[in-house]
């Protein structure tokens, strides 16, 4: 993919495990940091990849900008991660079932004939990230699916 995100989580290993449970990524690589904890992973969920690692004191001087999770600063949300997937209502509950907080219940978004038409929800992972997740119901005239 031309872009991907990456997640800072204070227990990246237990935040990969629980992508995997609830919502459906495979692991393709995970780098150690030498002390238990992930330097660097990639996880992708078709053709979207994620890459989740620990924030640490070594990463931030060398990039020049502190890594923190929601829930080291207070559980601001800077981004939300958007996923297409093929049941919505399925994957809320896969989610759900494995802890996500459920902030918004699935529903349609339909915006008029010219336009697409959504079923999403949206939930926060444990490490306190804003996810949202949706299935495209109708696509806009002449548009391909996402």
């Amino acid at each position: 993919p031309r872009l991907s995100s990456a997640l800072y989580c204070r227990h990246a290993r237990d935040a990969i495990a629980w992508y995997q449970q609830a919502f459906g990524f495979a692991v393709e690589i995970i780098v150690d940091d030498g002390d238990g904890g992930v330097a660097h992973s990639e996880l992708r969920y078709g053709e979207a990849l994620i890459m989740v690692a620990q924030p640490s004191a070594d990463r931030d001087a060398r990039f020049g900008v502190t890594g923190s999770a929601p829930g080291s600063a207070g559980g601001s949300n800077t981004q939300s991660l958007f996923l297409y997937v093929d049941d919505v209502d399925a994957h809320c509950a896969q989610a759900r079932a494995a802890g996500a907080r459920i902030t918004y219940e699935p529903a349609d978004s339909d915006h008029g004939p010219e336009h697409w038409c959504d079923r999403t929800y949206a939930c926060v992972d444990p490490e306190g990230h804003l996810w949202w997740f949706s299935q495209r119901l109708r696509n806009r005239p002449g548009e391909p699916a996402p």
